[in-house]
């Protein structure tokens, strides 16, 4: 019995892998650029790509990371001022320079206000168009 213990956590030890570094790797030279967005007014949506945006930050270091979230449709609700549980997070991750970007369009639609904007908080003319553009320009969008 102690043999088949012994055999199981020598296999199991070669089933961790750890993540190989694509070149170049994370620095603060050569930063990963990523862009999330957030279009669901879910809570639990919301709260999933925040999650996510964090364990990404986890895992290369805030310092190796350009980070932007882009909110538009429903979850232009990520960046209001009176969602106060959702700010917290938001205004928690803008603390290690993860950037905001509020949809232009979404605003007007839905006649939001720049002032019940989290502070911090940027307004593009359109949501899409700014996780377009960034993705051309070789960011890695990432859809949790």
């Amino acid at each position: 019995m102690k043999l088949y213990a012994l055999l199981f956590l020598m296999f199991a030890t070669f089933l961790h892998a750890d993540t190989v570094f694509a070149e170049p790797k994370p620095s603060i030279t050569e930063p990963r650029q990523i862009i999330f967005s957030i279009k669901s007014g879910s809570d639990d949506e919301i709260n999933h790509v925040l999650s996510s945006a964090n364990n990404v930050l986890k895992f290369y270091g805030p310092e190796n990371v350009n980070m932007r979230i882009v909110a538009y449709y429903h979850g232009i609700k990520a960046l209001l001022k009176k969602h106060k549980d959702i700010a917290i997070r938001v205004k928690a991750l803008m603390l290690l320079d993860v950037e905001f970007y509020a949809c232009g369009n979404t605003m007007r639609t839905k006649n939001i206000k720049k002032e019940e904007l989290l502070d911090g908080s940027e307004i593009v003319t359109a949501g899409i168009v700014e996780i377009t553009e960034r993705v051309k320009e070789g960011w890695i969008y990432i859809v949790p």
